[in-house]
């Protein structure tokens, strides 16, 4: 069986980016960032955030609910729209 490919999509490198901007437009480092997700009960260093942010990690649903939680936006605001041509 041939292994699945753990590369990150379109899709998963806008959520990236997305995340990234919201943190940044409220002016939190990723460390504080890291720390609100810690506090929701999902586990985070400011690496693991660095790495989604960068498209280097995947982000699972989990650790995608617990950092719109701690962004103060809902889930939706974090996925993707259609992509623009």
């Amino acid at each position: 069986m041939a292994a699945r490919s753990l590369e990150i999509g379109p899709a998963g490198i806008r959520a990236a980016r997305t995340i990234e901007i919201l943190r940044t437009e409220r002016g939190l480092a990723q460390r504080e960032l890291a720390a609100r997700v810690t506090a929701l009960g999902r586990p985070m260093s400011n690496t693991m955030l660095s790495r989604i942010e960068r498209a280097q990690r995947r982000c699972d649903i989990d650790d995608l609910v617990a950092i719109a939680q701690a962004l103060h936006v809902p889930v939706p605001a974090l996925l993707p729209g259609p992509a623009t041509a």
